[in-house]
C-alpha cells in the first residue's frame, strides 16, 4: 500500500516516457503506431484512436512468462508489487550495474528498488536504440538481488539485460531475476529524480496470459 504518513510530498513525478511514433524501441520490437480512425476534423462525430506496439515499448513491466513459457503472465502480477514505498539507488558505475555496488547499499528483503543511471540523461532524447552503450544490471547483480528477495525492480532503459550477456547460452539477467519471480519495470526516466525514499505507484494493464505491458509509473517523495 501507498504510505499514509505526514511526511510526504503531495506531490507525484511522473516517471514514464511519452508513448508517440518514432520513439526508440528495442531491437526486437516494432515501431508504434498511432492512428486516427474516426476524427471530429474530418465530419466523425467523435475522434476514435487506435494503437499498434509491443507490449515492452517504453515504460513497461516484463512478467516470468517473458522468458519461461510457464511462467506467471502480466495479469497476475500482484497488486502490490507496484504500489508502496520505493527507493530509488544512483548507480555510480559508468558500465553496468555490478554486486560489488549493491552490497554497500543495504537493500532488503521485499524492496523495490529503483536504478538510476547515466541512461536517464543520455539516452531518452535519441530515438535510436543504443544496444551497446547503456548500462545494464549484470548476471552478479541480478543473483545477488534475487538473493535478496527484493520485490521489484526498475531500470532506466528499455533492458536491464545487456547484449553481451543475452547471446552466451548462460542463464541471463532477465531469467535470474524473472526466475525468482522479482518483477522487473523497464524504460523508466529518472533524470529529474534524486535518489531517495518514495512511494510508487505502477501498475500493467490487465492483459490476460501475457508476457507484459506497458505502465504508467510515478513516485511520490517521502521527505
Amino acid at each position: 500500500m501507498v504510505t499514509n504518513r505526514s511526511d510526504v510530498s503531495p506531490n507525484w513525478i511522473d516517471i514514464s516516457v511519452p508513448l508517440r511514433e518514432g520513439m526508440v524501441v528495442s531491437r526486437s520490437d516494432i515501431k508504434v503506431q498511432i492512428d486516427r480512425r474516426h476524427s471530429i476534423e474530418r465530419g466523425d462525430r467523435a475522434n476514435n484512436s487506435s494503437i499498434h506496439m509491443g507490449v515492452h515499448v517504453g515504460t513497461h513491466m516484463d512478467a516470468p512468462r517473458h522468458v519461461f513459457a510457464g511462467g506467471k503472465s502480466i495479469d497476475q502480477m500482484p497488486l502490490d508489487s507496484g504500489i508502496g514505498p520505493a527507493r530509488v539507488i544512483e548507480i555510480i558505475d559508468n558500465v553496468s550495474i555490478k554486486a560489488e555496488e549493491l552490497k554497500q547499499c543495504k537493500i532488503k528483503r521485499g524492496d523495490r528498488i529503483l536504478f538510476k543511471t547515466r541512461n536517464s540523461q543520455r539516452h531518452w532524447q535519441n530515438d535510436t536504440f543504443e544496444s551497446s552503450d547503456y548500462i545494464y544490471i549484470t548476471r552478479d547483480a541480478a543473483r545477488f538481488l534475487a538473493d535478496t528477495a527484493v520485490r521489484l525492480i526498475g531500470i532506466d532503459y528499455l533492458s536491464v539485460g545487456g547484449a553481451a550477456e543475452d547471446h552466451d547460452g548462460l542463464p541471463d539477467t532477465h531469467q535470474i531475476l524473472l526466475g525468482a519471480e522479482i518483477w522487473i519495470l523497464e524504460g523508466i526516466d529518472l533524470s529529474g529524480i534524486n535518489a531517495g525514499n518514495y512511494n510508487l505507484v505502477c501498475l500493467p494493464l490487465k492483459l490476460t496470459q501475457t508476457d507484459g505491458s506497458p505502465v504508467r509509473a510515478a513516485l511520490q517523495p517521502i521527505l
